[in-house]
C-alpha cells in the first residue's frame, strides 16, 4: 500500500551514510519493506560499510571517494534522484535514530495537503533526548523563524521529505551539517511550504555514531545563520513586503492591514510612527533593514512599518532634505541657509555636506515630529473607526 503511495508521488528514499556499520543494515532492511527505490550515498566510509552494501544489489549505491560531509552527500543523492526522474525524496539518517515505519506519515501528509518540504518532529522535550540536542534545536528554531517567519518545533531532524523537482533550480553552497538549515530556509524563501510531521526517535548511544563536531559544526551553523539573517533583512523581507504591498495595492493595504488587522490601535499607530521616523531619518540605504529589525524587536506590525518607512519616496527627497536643513539651522541658531540649485543632484549633495550638522539635527527633529503626528493621527482615526464599527454592529 505505502509502496504504491510512494510510487504515486514518484518518490524515492535517500540514505546518506558515513561509518554507521552498527545500524546501517537494520535501517536498510526496514526501509526495503516500503520500497526498492533507495539511493544510498556512502560518504567515504572507512569501516565495513562497503561490504554491507554489497549485500543489497537491488538498491542504487553511490560511493564517494572521500568524506565530504552530510550536506554534500544529500546534494549528491538529490542530483541522482532527479537524474532517475523522481519528484520527491525521503531522507533517512543511517545512525538508527529514525524509524522507517514512519515513512507513511510523510506520504499521507503530502497526499492530504499537497506539495511541501516536510521535517520529522522528534518531540525534543521527551525523556531521553540529550540536552545538547534539545538546546541546539531550540537555537535553530529561533533563527529559522526569524529568517522565514515560519514557526517549527524541529528544524534539525534529518528525517524529511523533499520536493526535489520543485527545488532543482535553487542554489546551495554548504556541504556539511549546515546544509540542512540552508535548504529549508531557501525552500521557504522560494514559496514552498515547510512543515513538521510527528515521528518517533531512538537515541541509543551504544549503537549510534554521531559525526557532529560541536565546535566546528556549530561555528559553521552560526556563520550560515549570520549570512541568512543579513539576506533576510537586506533582501528577502523587503522583497516580500514590496510584493505584498504591490499585490494588494494601497486601497487593499489600507483596508486590510491598517484598518482590519487583528492588531490593537496602539500597535498599529506605533508601527506607523516607527515607519515614518525611520523613513525621514538620515539612514539612507539602511532604512528598510533598520525598520524591519526594530519592528521585530518591538513586536510591531512589520508590513505597516515598512510601508510608512517609504514616506521618503524619490520625488520628495529634495524637499525632505531641505526641510531638515532649515529645521536644523533654526535649532542650532545658524544663519539662514543660502539658496542652492534644485535641478542638479550633485549641488544639493554638496550643499548637505557643507551643512552636515544642521542636516543631521534637523532630520532627526523632523522625523520625531512627523512620527509623533502620524502616530497620533493614526491612533485617533483608528479609534473613531472602531467606535463607528461598534455602533454599526450594535444597531
Amino acid at each position: 500500500m505505502y509502496s504504491n503511495a510512494l510510487s504515486d508521488l514518484n518518490g524515492c528514499i535517500i540514505i546518506p551514510t558515513y561509518n554507521n556499520e552498527k545500524t546501517l543494515r537494520r535501517v536498510l532492511d526496514k526501509t526495503l519493506v516500503f520500497t526498492n527505490e533507495i539511493i544510498v550515498v556512502n560518504d567515504g566510509s572507512t569501516d565495513s560499510t562497503v561490504e554491507i552494501l554489497k549485500e543489497y544489489p537491488q538498491i542504487k549505491i553511490i560511493h564517494q571517494p572521500k568524506n565530504q560531509g552530510k550536506g554534500m552527500a544529500l546534494r549528491t543523492g538529490f542530483k541522482e534522484a532527479l537524474k532517475l526522474g523522481f519528484d520527491y525524496a525521503v531522507t533517512i539518517d543511517s545512525d538508527g535514530q529514525h524509524f522507517p515505519e514512519d515513512i507513511p506519515v510523510f506520504l499521507e501528509e503530502i497526499q492530504k495537503n499537497g506539495e511541501a518540504l516536510l521535517i520529522g518532529d522528534r518531540n525534543m522535550e521527551q525523556e531521553g533526548i540529550p540536552g545538547k540536542s534539545s538546546f541546539g534545536n531550540r537555537f535553530s528554531n529561533f533563527w529559522y523563524q526569524f529568517e522565514t517567519g515560519i514557526q517549527l518545533n524541529d528544524t534539525q531532524s534529518g528525517f524529511r521529505l523533499y520536493p526535489i523537482r520543485r527545488m532543482k533550480d535553487l542554489k546551495f553552497f554548504t556541504q556539511k551539517f549546515e546544509f540542512e538549515i540552508e535548504v529549508i530556509v531557501k525552500v521557504a524563501w522560494a514559496g514552498i511550504p515547510v512543515k513538521n510531521v510527528p515521528i518517533q526517535v531512538l537515541y541509543d548511544e551504544s549503537e549510534r555514531v554521531s559525526h557532529f563536531r560541536p565546535f566546528k559544526d556549530f561555528t559553521r551553523i552560526s556563520l550560515l545563520n549570520t549570512w541568512l539573517v543579513l539576506l533576510t533583512l537586506l533582501y528577502i523581507k523587503p522583497r516580500d513586503y514590496f510584493r505584498s504591498f504591490k499585490e494588494k495595492g494601497f486601497r487593499r493595504f489600507f483596508l486590510e492591514d491598517l484598518l482590519h488587522s487583528e492588531d490593537s490601535k496602539t500597535k498599529k499607530a506605533l508601527s506607523v510612527a516607527l515607519g515614518v521616523f525611520i523613513g525621514l531619518s538620515p539612514f539612507w540605504g539602511f532604512q528598510t533593514l533598520i525598520v524591519l529589525f526594530l519592528a521585530f524587536v518591538f513586536r510591531l506590525n512589520k508590513l505597516i512599518s515598512f510601508a510608512f518607512s517609504n514616506v521618503s519616496i524619490p520625488p520628495l527627497i529634495p524637499f525632505i532634505i531641505y526641510a531638515s536643513l532649515k529645521m536644523g539651522s533654526y535649532i542650532l541658531g545658524k544663519p539662514p541657509l543660502p539658496p542652492f540649485k534644485w535641478d542638479a543632484f550633485d549641488s544639493y549633495k554638496e550643499f548637505v555636506s557643507q551643512h552636515l550638522a544642521e542636516y543631521i539635527v534637523g532630520s532627526f527633529s523632523l522625523a520625531l515630529i512627523c512620527s509623533f503626528l502620524f502616530g497620533l493621527m493614526s491612533y485617533l482615526l483608528l479609534g473613531i473607526r472602531m467606535r463607528r464599527s461598534r455602533k454599526t454592529g450594535s444597531s
